[in-house]
């Protein structure tokens, strides 16, 4: 009777823990989602000077010739690259790898953005995500197919495998019979 007791209470420990665990994880997700509209406004936090320097950091800013503008450019990449890296990990929809083309594409803009030495940016970054793009897109529509085929037609690929083997299984019964009858 005491260990029936004390399983119980682990269980209610358990899900207990992945309540809290679970509220944690939901709540920061809220927090940054109610703060990301702000993400696109902090440029406004920056001189409009080429140097920007503060008591932890300087940036020069190279290419843009004004702080302000690259913080702009910054965070007009980095807050919807958040925005669908959240999407990524908490969605549940079986497309959801999908989303790796577009945060491919922000992420090799911000990595152009922060890199001084590139003259042109959001320019070539298509063509950088080709690959990526020709490895996700057939995953995703394999994964559409065996769903579709699934759940709107009814085909289960594992019993048509078991038919196919169940007729080659015939096929070659019949043929060794054919050959045992010409010996």
């Amino acid at each position: 009777m005491q260990t029936k007791t004390t399983h119980t209470k682990q269980k209610k420990d358990l899900k207990k823990r992945k309540a809290t665990k679970s509220l944690l994880t939901g709540s920061i997700i809220a927090l940054l989602l109610v703060i990301s509209p702000y993400l696109f406004y902090l440029y406004e936090g920056v001189p409009d000077e080429k140097i920007w320097k503060t008591p932890f950091f300087t940036y020069n800013s190279n290419y843009f010739e004004s702080a302000q503008l690259a913080i702009w450019h910054i965070t007009n990449k980095l807050a919807p690259l958040l925005l669908l890296i959240l999407w990524f990990l908490t969605c549940r929809n079986w497309w959801y790898h999908a989303i790796l083309i577009p945060i491919a594409l922000l992420s090799f803009q911000l990595f152009s953005l922060l890199n001084d030495d590139t003259e042109y940016f959001d320019a070539f970054e298509i063509y950088y995500i080709i690959p990526i793009m020709m490895i996700i897109t057939p995953i995703v529509y394999l994964i559409r197919i065996k769903l579709f085929d699934k759940l709107i037609h009814g085909i289960d690929l594992k019993k048509i495998e078991a038919e196919l083997e169940e007729y080659e299984r015939k096929e070659k019964e019949q043929q060794s019979l054919l050959i045992n009858k010409q010996e």
